[in-house]
């Protein structure tokens, strides 16, 4: 079979508009991962050692578990018991819920790398436990795991794709509606792999200076 490429200039602009819906996702996706990242790193060293115990056991119960599984639950289950989310919004849940574990170890680490003498000083003066965390433990725990945060960033977007299973029209999902159409798959599914390649690529050169960055600091 021989690349066409007028037949791929053709569907290119489905696939771009296909690529936008992986981009939001994965902007969504790692923001909410972000947020709710930074909770499960923060609840893991509460005072209440219960508290601590569960967060412990749910991030690990959610990081042993496929994500593909999780994507099924969250799309199939939870309208069994009355919650019914968009296809988009069922991804973006997924995927923030997901790769909140991970980001939640990256964050442990740096907060585990503020130096024992900061809480130390912060309690001696009185401070609130909110102003600690505010004012001296996050500013210096987060910047130096940034590159490790961008990683988990692209392994995201990588794994967009499986969003595809339920339906939401990304850019592997255009791609496969594309070649149906016309039962030709090599056009659409190898602009896809270029698309992917790209985008990572110049996303790990970016992490790469974020770290030659840091490490000089």
């Amino acid at each position: 079979m021989v690349f066409d490429w007028q037949y791929a200039l053709d569907i290119l602009p489905d696939l771009l508009r296909g690529f936008w819906v992986t981009i939001q996702a994965t902007f969504w996706g790692m923001t909410a991962a972000l947020i709710l990242g930074l909770a499960w790193a923060i609840l893991r060293r509460s005072a209440i050692r219960i508290m601590a115990t569960i967060t412990a056991w749910v991030v690990e119960f959610i990081r042993s578990t496929p994500l593909l599984v999780q994507l099924y639950f969250l799309f199939f289950v939870l309208p069994e018991f009355g919650v019914t989310l968009s296809p988009f919004l069922t991804g973006v849940v997924g995927l923030g819920l997901h790769y909140s574990t991970y980001t939640s170890e990256v964050y442990r680490a740096g907060i585990e790398g503020v130096p024992e003498g900061q809480w130390e000083a912060a309690i001696a003066l009185n401070m609130s436990r909110f102003h600690i965390w505010k004012a001296i433990i996050l500013p210096q725990a987060i910047p130096p795991v940034i590159p490790a945060l961008g990683n988990y960033l692209i392994a995201m977007f990588k794994d967009t794709p499986l969003l595809a299973a339920i339906t939401v029209m990304e850019l592997l999902q255009t791609a496969k509606l594309s070649g149906a159409e016309t039962f030709r798959y090599l056009e659409p599914l190898t602009l896809v792999g270029l698309l992917f390649l790209v985008i990572s690529l110049l996303s790990s050169r970016l992490i790469r200076k974020l770290e030659a960055r840091f490490a000089q600091t």
